[in-house]
């Protein structure tokens, strides 16, 4: 789904609750809400596979002034990056996120059901800065994410309705490559004719 504001969704990683020792009141979750360097098959037309990748520096001057962290990437504010109960943390392998629960009745409710393994997924939206596109391996690769607007705990992963930008993109994208193929096929034909 894209929104006014350019926003896009992808619905990828696991993530796990932070043991707790017992008695403590602790609810904090974690996971990595986006891996870098790891191409990702978001839509598939007529055989061809479309995949995006995220560079590792796509969050090089990315504005996560304030980031959330919510369900579904709707419904109530369980913890953000403002009032510290959200860490980002980019590695290596991709953007780390940290969350503690524990300050809303929705944040508690959520980690026991994270907890009980009834959500066990991270997605996360955004908006592109700088893309590019190879026609070869039809990949996208995201060279700089200009804002992240939140990373959420989510039940099932609904790329149906959560990729609907990227599809576009790519459907897009298939439209020029049947085109260039089209008119490549009739120029040899006119050559073969001419001879």
């Amino acid at each position: 789904m894209t929104l006014k504001d350019g926003r896009e969704y992808r619905s990828l990683q696991d993530f796990s609750l932070v043991p707790r020792e017992e008695g403590s009141e602790e609810y904090r979750v974690k996971g990595t809400a986006v891996v870098f360097d790891t191409p990702t098959v978001l839509y598939e037309c007529d055989g061809v596979k479309y995949c995006e990748i995220i560079d590792r520096h796509a969050f090089d001057g990315c504005d996560t002034s304030d980031v959330i962290f919510n369900y579904n990437h709707g419904g109530k504010v369980v913890a953000r990056l403002r009032n510290k109960t959200l860490a980002l943390r980019v590695t290596e392998r991709g953007l780390e996120v940290e969350a503690d629960l524990s300050g809303t009745q929705a944040g508690r409710e959520l980690y026991e059901e994270i907890d009980g393994g009834y959500v066990d997924k991270m997605s996360f939206s955004f908006s592109v800065r700088e893309s590019k596109y190879d026609s070869v391996t039809h990949t996208r690769t995201i060279t700089k994410v200009k804002k992240l607007y939140d990373v959420s705990a989510v039940d099932i992963p609904a790329y149906e309705e959560t990729s609907i930008s990227a599809r576009s993109f790519f459907t897009e994208e298939h439209g020029k490559e049947l085109a260039a193929l089209e008119q490549a096929r009739r120029r040899r034909k006119l050559i073969a004719l001419t001879y």
